[in-house]
């Protein structure tokens, strides 16, 4: 009986994979330990979790356990597989041992020191060195099967927020909120929210990253949700604000300060500007206005397989926007015992400029209930 023929990698998971290793031959590592779960997706489209994947120049390992077997027959089979029956540390050293591989790059932000030193004790005649940012670097442009997800993930988001917000009624707690939200965004495809859905009403607003508890919608509420949906591995992240019946003079008055800064730092985004320069945009304005202190964070970061990764959008960052880098834009006004004001967006860097992928509405009227 003739053997069954292993289906090869598909040509997205070819394309990253050669990309990486041209990397790798440039900086002269012969093997690769990637540890990052997102990562060895991005590169292998192995989902498995507590694994680890080993890149060389002509083949791919992946380091498991029997939970994962029949996971790597569906998504990557044409990789070489490496079943622990222990811990994984140990199975990356055996490896390591059987493969004779004198030095080993390793994503040093992903291993503790305990990992790296048991590692280096067991693999004797393997050297362990920090790995250059190979797969970051990648992951900072996305590729049209990127976007195409991140649309799909923005479209759920910001469905799904419009299906919960009318339901909203006074007596609600934030919790019903958010669960609502959720079950909304499953509804729609969603794997699951990007991150736990924030929910504050009324001076909660003021806790850039509330949680959701039982306080309760009234009638004239602002209530700030930020929230995502994860559709395909990719994430989406916006925020926009529910007023309930009226808007407090307040709340309207910040709003509408972070909606120009918003706005004004969104049209300076093109490629070859520096990120602390459109995060200034949004910080000089507020500043002005007479908020400096009230805007306590960086303005955007990078969206995709994290729901937080690079570029970082802010006042400390140096590095320059390029074409095919997707970032947030999220201006905001906090006011203890008051409550705050974030809008967010999800922006595409273009060739030309920017593209803004998400589309709800963000003018103050309209989301009044």
């Amino acid at each position: 009986m003739a053997k069954k023929k292993t289906r090869g990698p598909s040509l997205l998971t070819k394309s990253r994979l050669s990309q990486c290793r041209r990397r790798m031959r440039k900086a002269g590592v012969g093997a690769y330990l990637v540890s990052n779960r997102r990562d060895y997706y991005y590169l292998t489209g192995f989902t498995g979790e507590d694994s680890a994947v080993l890149i060389q120049d002509k083949k791919v390992h992946v380091i498991s356990d029997g939970r994962f077997d029949e996971t790597i027959n569906q998504e990557c089979p044409w990789a070489t597989r490496w079943m622990r029956k222990g811990l994984l540390n140990p199975e990356i050293a055996t490896v390591c041992k059987k493969l004779k591989i004198k030095s080993l790059a390793v994503q040093t932000n992903q291993l503790t020191v305990a990992d790296h030193a048991e590692i280096r004790k067991l693999s004797r005649g393997t050297v362990l060195s920090a790995a250059p940012p190979f797969t970051a670097d990648m992951r900072l442009f996305k590729d049209a099967h990127e976007l195409a997800a991140m649309k799909k993930a923005i479209r759920v988001a910001q469905d799904s927020f419009k299906a919960m917000v009318a339901t909203i009624r006074v007596g609600q707690t934030e919790l019903e909120m958010a669960a609502r939200l959720e079950y909304e965004m499953k509804r729609r495809g969603a794997s699951g929210p990007s991150f736990p859905t924030i929910c504050a009403e009324g001076a909660n607003g003021a806790l850039p990253h509330a949680s959701p508890g039982r306080r309760k919608v009234k009638k004239g509420s602002a209530i700030l949700f930020d929230w995502g949906a994860r559709v395909e591995n990719y994430c989406s992240d916006l925020t926009r604000i529910v007023f309930v019946g009226s808007i407090p003079r307040k709340i309207r008055e910040i709003y509408e300060i972070v909606l120009e800064a918003q706005v004004r730092s969104i049209k300076a985004i093109r490629p070859g500007v520096r990120m602390c320069e459109v995060d200034a945009i949004a910080r000089d304005f507020i500043s002005e206005a007479g908020y400096k202190e009230a805007f306590n964070h960086g303005l955007g970061h990078g969206l995709g397989l994290d729901v937080h990764e690079s570029p970082s959008l802010s006042w400390r960052s140096e590095q320059k926007l390029a074409a095919g880098m997707l970032v947030t834009v999220e201006p905001g006004i906090y006011l203890p015992g008051v409550g705050g004001v974030r809008i967010e967006d999800d922006v595409l860097v273009t060739k030309s400029g920017y593209q803004s992928l998400s589309r709800l509405g963000k003018k103050i009227d309209d989301w009044v209930i």
